[in-house]
């Protein structure tokens, strides 16, 4: 269901403080701050707090504020090194009773603080939260951020009963009862503490407020992957980025279990080798072996705090990247790892059994076993398909080959596949095509199955595209996937097909951070110059 856009309600009075923070981001925060005032009168104030900036950010604040007597700019004189030191200056001047967050680089949609403010006042709620979406720049691409949590509007009395609650870290899409944050001392942690929201999130959770829920969209957040200074989320290229996640999801998880909500800390710890240790994991084959090494022993460390109870609630491709790493002192079987960790999960072969029949990780890692796969239903296996694009000047084929999975797919029997490019900017679909299954006879030992089908590839157009599949099973069932990019480097080469629209069109297959099988397309005579051009000069090197 697409996001909800806030529409505005009647009139409230000024009963709301928009707490901005900013460093070094004069190209931004200025609109950061007019997309709060524009909110209406229902902000009595925002206040924009300067992290002690260098490139004159304090100057435009103050200069947009002598004609907005509701914006009030506080100057830091040392930085602070982080978010939370800002954001804890503004929950101190506040003189509103509710108050929100907002970050220089991005801004509130119209309508977002009336629809958070019918929620809280509406239902008494102490705090009260809506959808965040992740607007890639500069395509426009926008992701909704934990949809499943705002898909309708609700009351929670107890967090404890809705422990998906854990799973949104983020501050800037809700709204809280100004008093109720300093009653109960909920600040966020000071300084340099990169993921200071996981811990203010999990104080907000202990003090055991009333929470109203809504699918308005309330807050966008702007991904800048080109941006010369990264955001925290973005820049994990150093292992101290894992360090400083791990440090404040331990401190978040004592938050919740000092406060007695063990089942929230669970489920924290859940979402963290579900989320985190995913996302990481599938990145590792990016870095070089002393980062590996040092996140591997990092990991360990980490994950031998976490009890059975633990790993028992988080989905199973975490819990097997989870085992694997406490299963090796040395970073191991990485390949693997990435896809296993990807969404939807893969688990490609070897497909080891113990002694005994059980299936395991490897031979190497016998401690890993993986009995869950013999038992959960086929549409949730992490059943693994390679692809392999030929594009050819007469005609492209993509063929497909599903791995057999411990004799799970054979039972199931696979009938046929629907395959889909779907735009990566804009979620439309600019291929689809449809192939049947047939047994595998080049290896039939392998038990794998394959599909071919002709691809017109000059139908894409320009853009980049996710081979998206949907494998279907003689016996009902339906399994959504991707594909692992195979063939090898001779099968991911840029390749010149005709195009009745564009003249030529520069075909460029291949592998996401994921493993997964993707197309960047290019239209016309300059575009395939420029990429041959820079093909040219990387092989002169």
């Amino acid at each position: 269901m697409p996001a909800r856009t806030p529409h505005r309600s009647r009139p409230r009075p000024a009963q709301v403080c928009v707490v901005v923070i900013g460093y070094d981001d004069a190209g931004h925060v200025t609109d950061a701050v007019r997309s709060a005032l524009a909110q209406g009168p229902a902000v009595r104030e925002v206040i924009a707090v300067d992290d002690c900036s260098a490139d004159g950010s304090a100057g435009l604040l103050e200069r947009l504020a002598l004609d907005e007597p509701r914006l009030k700019v506080v100057r830091r004189e040392v930085n602070s090194g982080g978010c939370g030191s800002p954001r804890n200056d503004g929950i101190d001047a506040a003189t509103a009773p509710y108050l929100m967050f907002l970050d220089s680089d991005d801004v509130l949609p119209p309508g977002a603080v009336d629809a958070l403010l019918d929620a809280a006042g509406g239902r008494g709620t102490e705090v009260a939260g809506g959808l965040c979406v992740r607007r890639e720049l500069p395509s426009g691409r926008e992701v909704p951020w934990q949809p499943e949590l705002y898909a309708r509007a609700a009351l929670v009395t107890d967090p404890s009963r809705r422990p998906r609650l854990v799973h949104d870290t983020l501050c800037v899409n809700k709204l809280y009862r100004t008093d109720f944050l300093r009653e109960h001392g909920i600040r966020f942690p000071e300084g340099h503490f990169p993921y200071e929201d996981f811990v203010f999130t999990a104080r907000v959770l202990a003090a055991r407020p009333r929470i109203a829920l809504v699918p308005d969209t309330v807050y966008v957040w702007h991904v800048r992957r080109d941006a010369g200074r990264l955001s925290i989320s973005l820049d994990r290229s150093g292992v101290d980025n894992w360090r400083a996640r791990i440090t404040a999801h331990a401190q978040a998880y004592d938050v919740l279990l000092a406060a007695g909500e063990k089942r929230l800390a669970r489920a924290s710890r859940a979402r963290f080798l579900d989320h985190g240790l995913r996302m990481y994991a599938r990145e590792l084959g990016l870095r070089g072996a002393r980062y590996r090494q040092e996140w591997w022993d990092l990991t360990r460390a980490y994950l031998a705090t976490f009890d059975a109870g633990d790993f028992a609630l988080a989905p199973a491709p975490g819990r097997v990247v989870a085992q694997v790493v406490l299963a090796s002192e040395k970073p191991c079987d990485l390949p693997r790892l990435r896809e296993i960790a990807a969404r939807p999960a893969r688990l490609r072969p070897p497909y080891a059994r113990a002694a005994d029949g059980t299936p395991v990780w490897s031979a190497d890692l016998p401690r890993v076993t993986l009995e869950h796969l013999l038992v959960r239903p086929v549409r949730l296996l992490p059943v693994a398909v390679d692809a392999e694009l030929r594009p050819r000047v007469r005609g492209t084929r993509l063929r497909l080959r599903l791995h057999e999975l411990y004799g799970r797919m054979a039972d199931a029997a696979p009938a046929s596949v629907d395959a889909e490019f779907v735009s990566r900017q804009d979620g439309t679909t600019g291929l689809a095509l449809t192939a049947r299954f047939r047994p595998d006879d080049t290896d039939p030992a392998d038990g794998s199955w394959t599909a071919d089908a002709r691809v017109d590839l000059p139908a894409l157009g320009p853009g980049t595209w996710d081979l998206r599949l949907c494998l279907r099973f003689h016996d009902g069932t339906v399994r959504e996937t991707t594909a692992h990019a195979s063939g090898g480097p001779g099968l991911l080469r840029r390749t010149v097909v005709p195009s009745v629209r564009h003249g030529v069109l520069l075909v460029q297959p291949y592998a996401t951070h994921a493993g997964s099988l993707a197309l960047r397309t290019a239209p016309g005579l300059r575009g395939t110059l420029a990429a041959l051009g820079r093909r040219a000069r990387r092989l002169s090197r």
